[in-house]
């Protein structure tokens, strides 16, 4: 069975490691002020890149 030769240390351990986070989500804001995911339609107005693509009643 593989065994490592050496203990690895806190800085190696740590660069291996730097990918593993969680992502923050991209929030950007709206024209009708509310938080919302990046390329993705409002959910209170309906609104994307300043046009209505959802009908206010759906939204």
């Amino acid at each position: 069975m593989a065994v490592p030769k050496k203990k690895t240390s806190r800085s190696r351990k740590g660069m291996r490691r730097s990918h593993d986070r969680v992502a923050v989500p991209n929030v950007v804001y709206c024209e009708c002020g509310e938080p919302n995911l990046s390329h993705r339609a409002c959910a209170v107005c309906g609104s994307y890149k300043g046009r209505q693509v959802v009908s206010s009643e759906d939204a």
